[in-house]
C-alpha cells in the first residue's frame, strides 16, 4: 500500500468505511465494490478498504481479534510475527531487565506491540515510509512506543539510551521470492550481528530453514513451532539468553509452551521398529534435537538419516506425535494394496519421510474403496524402504 492509500484510509471517511465493511467474503467482493462506487465513493478508497479487509481476515490467524483494528501490507503480514510468539520474544527482553527496546526493522509493528504490551518502552524503526506509517497506526494505543521512518542500523543506540535491540531482516525480494543467503537479507545478517558489540542484548528473528553453519557460536538459537507449523528461529545473545549458547526448540501447542533442549551429547542409536513410532515436532527436527526425543522415550532411530524414533514404551510428549505400530512390511504396491483391501480400508492417511513416493499418486494406484480408515508411514528402516501400518495414540 502506498502513502496515498494510507492517507485515504486514515481520513475520517476512510476509517469509517473500513470499520463499516462486513466480514470479508471473496465471493461478494465484486458486488460490494460496485455498490460502493455507485454510491459515489472514490474508487481508490474502495480498493484500499477492500484490500485491508482481505488482509485483516487473513491476519486473524496471527493476531486474533487484534487484526480488526490494524492496518497491513501484504509483505508485512507475511513476515509479521504471530502475537503468541511475539509474547515470548517480549518476555526475554523483560526478564533480561531491558527498559528501552529498539526494533530496528519493525515492519507493521507486531513484535513492537508485544514489547509495549508488557510495559517496555519501544523505539520502532522502518526504512519504508509507508510501512512506518502503518506501524504508527498499529502502535497507536501504546504511549511508550515511538515509530520513526529511517534506517535502524544508523540509529545512535547509545545516545538514545537503548538497552535491548531486536531485528527481523527482510528475507524476500521486491518480487516476493524468498532470499536464502544471509548476506542478501535486508539488512544483512552480518550487519545486524555487529550491533551486539554495542548492545549485548540482541535478539533476531530469522527463517527456520537457515543452516546451522550460518549461525554464530555465541547465540542461543531457538526454533519455534505453532501447532505443528515451524515459523522461525530466534537468535538470542547476552542477557537475552540466560541458558547460554546452544540450540533449543520452543513448541507452542494448544495454548501451552514446551521447551526442548539437549541433555546429552550422545548420538541416538539405530535399531528395529518397536511397538511405537514417534514423529518429532518440526522445531525439534530443525534444532537437531531428535536424539533428545529418543532419550525421553527410551528409544532409538529407525534409520540414521530419518527423523523417526521408535520405542517399545509409550511416553506422551508434547514435542512428538506418537503412533502405535500395527504392522510392518517392505514397500511394494501389490503387497500393500492386497493388505489394505483385505482390511476394507477406503480412507487412507499417508505420511512419508526419506522416500520419493508421492502420496497422492500412491493413493490413486491403490484404488481403495472400503469403509474403514487407516494410516501408513512410508520411510526407510535400516536403509530399506518400509511401510509401517500405524494408528495415532
Amino acid at each position: 500500500m502506498d502513502r496515498e492509500g494510507i492517507a485515504q484510509l486514515l481520513s475520517p471517511a476512510g476509517w469509517a468505511l473500513l470499520s463499516a465493511l462486513p466480514p470479508y467474503d471473496e465471493s461478494r467482493t465484486l458486488a460490494l465494490s460496485e455498490r460502493m462506487r455507485d454510491e459515489g465513493i472514490d474508487p481508490a478508497l474502495v480498493a484500499a478498504a477492500l484490500t485491508q479487509s482481505r488482509l485483516r481476515a487473513k491476519a486473524t490467524a496471527k493476531f486474533g481479534t487484534f487484526a480488526d483494528g490494524m492496518l497491513f501490507t501484504a509483505a508485512g503480514l507475511e513476515q509479521a510475527t504471530r502475537l503468541t510468539v511475539a509474547a515470548h520474544h517480549a518476555r526475554r527482553f523483560r526478564d533480561a531487565g531491558s527498559t528501552l527496546v529498539a526494533d530496528l526493522t519493525t515492519g507493521i509493528g507486531a513484535d513492537a506491540m508485544a514489547f509495549a504490551g508488557i510495559g517496555l518502552r519501544v523505539l520502532a524503526i522502518d526504512v519504508d515510509e509507508a510501512t512506518a506509517a502503518i506501524a504508527t497506526v498499529n502502535l497507536r494505543h501504546f504511549p511508550d512506543a515511538e515509530v520513526r521512518h529511517g534506517d535502524g542500523l544508523a540509529l545512535d543506540l547509545e545516545a538514545e539510551g537503548v538497552d535491548g535491540v531486536y531485528a527481523d531482516p527482510a528475507r524476500r525480494t521486491s518480487s516476493g521470492s524468498r532470499v536464502f543467503d544471509p548476506s542478501a537479507y535486508e539488512p544483512s545478517l552480518d550487519a545486524v550481528l555487529a550491533v551486539r558489540a554495542r548492545v549485548p542484548a540482541l535478539g533476531l528473528k530469522l527463517g527456520p530453514g537457515i543452516p546451522h553453519t550460518a549461525l554464530p557460536d555465541d547465540a542461543q538459537a531457538q526454533w519455534v513451532s505453532v501447532d505443528g507449523d515451524v515459523v522461525e528461529v530466534g537468535l538470542w545473545f547476552g542477557p537475552l539468553a540466560p541458558e547460554g549458547p546452544g540450540r533449543s526448540a520452543l513448541v507452542l501447542r494448544a495454548g501451552e509452551a514446551h521447551v526442548v533442549r539437549a541433555t546429552s551429547e550422545e548420538r541416538p542409536s539405530v535399531g528395529p521398529v518397536g511397538g511405537y513410532l514417534y514423529e518429532p515436532d518440526g522445531a525439534v527436527i530443525r534444532a537437531g534435537l531428535v536424539g533428545e526425543v529418543a532419550h525421553q522415550v527410551r528409544g532409538h532411530l529407525v534409520d540414521a538419516t530419518i527423523a523417526y524414533v521408535t520405542s517399545d514404551a509409550l511416553v506422551p510428549l508434547p514435542s512428538a506425535t506418537a503412533y502405535r505400530v500395527l504392522d510392518t512390511m517392505p514397500f511394494g504396491l501389490k503387497r500393500l494394496r492386497t493388505y489394505l483391501r483385505g482390511r476394507d480400508v477406503g480412507k487412507l492417511t499417508i505420511k512419508k519421510r526419506g522416500t520419493a513416493v508421492v502420496p497422492e499418486q500412491l493413493r490413486r494406484q491403490l484404488d481403495l474403496r472400503g469403509s474403514a480408515t487407516g494410516t501408513i508411514i512410508l520411510t526407510r528402516v535400516a536403509g530399506s524402504q518400509q511401510v509401517l501400518v500405524v494408528e495415532p495414540v
